[in-house]
């Protein structure tokens, strides 16, 4: 059966600030897709990661079908006004457009859906990440797709042997999709020196070169080159598939434990490490620090089994340890640095107001 799986996250209002959505927000969207169910759409499910609510649906529909954005539009619409009700933090911010125009790109939630041909035994991860940008999730599709140190399938399956095309994109570049191919293992140089920039060059697609199929897909919006405004980092979201041609689920997740650093963190403005977390769990340091829920699940006929946890075992309670102590190591510095991301990336304008008006200031000596 051919497929398509879409997810959808946004940030429509969260208690005691940028830290969790309360729960009547998760259940009215619920309640919206229950009615979906069977006419637009075969299955969803909904969690939480730090105050963004993530929607994952299947439907037979394709990629970008207009129908389906316009649910999970509609559906954190609903979440919104739950957050008025209650008077919550930052209610609706994600929700750029005062009205649905077609398809999710430019409205602000982050988006990311890949259509496919249902294999037995569909594993399918979905990765949710909030206060960091889709940059962040580079670093570790690189590691899952190149480096044998962390897929071992690179070296051991026959069904990965001709490695995997990475698809590049420039998200500067707003005037129209400016990407690249490029494979991997051959080009994994080129690959690096793109993607070591997680601020302009982001992963967006990754492809079996074996059988074509498509791996893992990424959302790749800037919130901050949409609006033109601080609108709150970009909170991506990904799927990856696992087995067969693919990685295990153990190898994608292997590269997690490395807890990197990455922008985000509070205001948007910072450097701290990508934290793995259980799903649900809110933010509670610094707004932050950045956090990385992933869920793994099967597919058959469009329907979703239970969604399993992949970071509740003990294991990752010792790379939460050490993403926390990276976190209060650099945030020991504070603003100096590169605990502070550079100026153009800063997500508020108080420091480029700043230093306009100090320029000024600014008196030339001739020796």
């Amino acid at each position: 059966m051919k497929v398509t799986i879409t997810a959808i996250k946004a940030d429509t209002g969260s208690l005691g600030g940028h830290v969790v959505p309360d729960q009547k927000m998760k259940d009215v969207i619920s309640e919206f897709l229950d009615k979906e169910v069977g006419v637009s759409i075969i299955d969803y499910h909904v969690q939480s990661v730090g105050d963004d609510i993530g929607i994952v649906m299947s439907h037979i529909h394709g990629t970008n079908c207009s129908e389906i954005h316009k649910i999970g539009w509609d559906a954190f619409l609903e979440s919104t006004e739950v957050a008025k009700e209650l008077g919550l933090y930052g209610a609706g911010q994600d929700l750029l457009a005062d009205s649905f125009s077609g398809n999710l790109k430019g409205m602000g939630p982050a988006f990311a859906e890949m259509e496919f041909e249902e294999r037995p035994g569909e594993t399918i991860m979905l990765f949710q990440a909030d206060k960091t940008e889709p940059g962040a999730y580079n670093l570790p599709l690189y590691m899952m797709f190149t480096d044998p140190m962390h897929n071992s399938g690179l070296m051991l399956s026959p069904k990965m042997k001709d490695g995997f095309a990475f698809s590049i994109i420039d998200v500067e570049e707003t005037e129209a999709d400016s990407t690249i191919e490029l494979n991997a293992p051959e080009n994994i140089y080129d690959i690096a020196t793109l993607i070591r920039n997680n601020h302009k060059y982001i992963v967006e697609k990754v492809y079996s070169r074996t059988t074509g199929e498509i791996a893992a897909v990424n959302c790749t919006t800037r919130l901050n080159i949409l609006a033109g405004k601080y609108v709150g980092k970009d909170d991506p979201i990904m799927l990856v598939r696992c087995q067969g041609e693919f990685p295990a689920s153990g190898e994608v997740l292997s590269p997690f434990t490395i807890a990197h650093y990455v922008s985000g963190f509070m205001r948007g403005s910072h450097i701290g490490p990508l934290k793995p977390v259980k799903v649900n769990t809110g933010l509670s340091f610094f707004d932050g620090p950045p956090v990385v829920s992933a869920c793994a699940f099967n597919v058959k006929n469009g329907i979703f089994t239970r969604f399993i946890d992949c970071f509740e075992d003990e294991f990752w309670d010792k790379i939460r340890d050490k993403a926390n102590q990276k976190a209060l190591y650099i945030r020991e510095q504070g603003f100096s640095g590169p605990a502070m991301l550079e100026d153009k990336e800063l997500e508020y304008g108080g420091i480029t107001d700043r230093l306009d008006k100090l320029k000024k200031d600014f008196k030339f000596t001739i020796n």
